[in-house]
């Protein structure tokens, strides 16, 4: 596996890699745009950010959601890509369908995606790990026939396959049958990832370009502290391509990178505590 430290970082007074996270707040600062922030700063690359909603959260779950009007979710796209310039996108938590729509008008305009000139990382959230909706449930459709088709890499839980494809993957087959699903929708790239695959002692993720299957397998980290893992290995991901890296290379860097997080992953509050990327500031 890819050491997951080797990213390349600038001297300091130098601009570093740009990237952007176009996902949801979480107050308890395990997930969303602060574990994508955490994960770029941590990588050496500088974090722009398009707020989508704003949630009230802590380590047991969601008890409020704020939305983010859909013309202010694309403005500071807007603002941010012709001015900063961004090497790579990921999004996370969209919320609702208008957001949606405006996020999707936006990758167009900014040529985000779909193959264009900025690489776009899709981690299509619909929940959280308590159940919580983060996802209207009228805005799947539009998810599925407005991000994915622009997604160089989806980057679904098990979970959110079968709701996106409706196949329950529970062995290999099914998992290829759910990647092939995913591409069959337009994304470059489908990663299934196994982490919720508890039947195995690996963790087994599956990517798909339409033509070749890509298997990734690590070890199974058993810890109950795993919030935010996949907004930590999607933005991990977008750092990646932000960097020129394949879509194969970055997520053996990703997978490598949170399997580090989750090895050190420690408790807080009084439920699940957070995937750490800490782990690299103590070496």
């Amino acid at each position: 596996m890819t050491d997951p430290r080797l990213l390349p970082t600038v001297a300091p007074g130098r601009t570093p890699v740009r990237v952007m996270t176009v996902a949801g707040s979480d107050s308890g600062g395990g997930a969303g745009i602060q574990a994508d922030m955490r994960t770029f700063a941590l990588l050496g690359l500088h974090a722009c950010v398009a707020v989508t909603a704003v949630t009230v959260q802590n380590t047991l779950g969601v008890t409020g959601v704020q939305e983010i009007e859909p013309e202010v979710v694309a403005a500071q796209m807007h603002s941010v890509v012709p001015d900063i310039g961004v090497g790579a996108v990921k999004t996370g938590m969209l919320a609702s369908a208008p957001i949606i729509e405006a996020i999707a008008d936006a990758c167009d305009e900014l040529s985000i995606g779909g193959g264009r000139t900025i690489p776009l990382v899709v981690d299509p959230v619909c929940a959280s790990m308590h159940g919580n909706p983060l996802l209207a449930v009228d805005a799947l459709g539009t998810l599925i026939h407005r991000m994915i088709p622009l997604a160089d890499v989806v980057t679904p839980n098990l979970d959110e396959v079968r709701l996106i494809t409706g196949i329950d993957v529970v062995d290999a087959a099914t998992q290829r049958d759910a990647a092939r699903a995913l591409h069959d929708l337009g994304a470059r790239w489908a990663l299934v990832k196994g982490g919720h695959l508890r039947t195995s002692e690996l963790s087994p993720d599956l990517l798909f370009d339409g033509t070749e299957f890509i298997a990734l397998e690590t070890r199974r980290i058993h810890t109950p502290h795993d919030h935010g893992a996949g907004d930590t290995l999607a933005a991990a991901i977008c750092a990646a391509l932000a960097h020129g890296r394949t879509v194969p290379d970055a997520l053996e860097f990703a997978k490598g990178w949170v399997t580090r997080g989750l090895e050190s992953a420690y408790p807080l509050g009084a439920g699940h505590g957070p995937v750490n990327p800490l782990w690299r500031v103590g070496e």
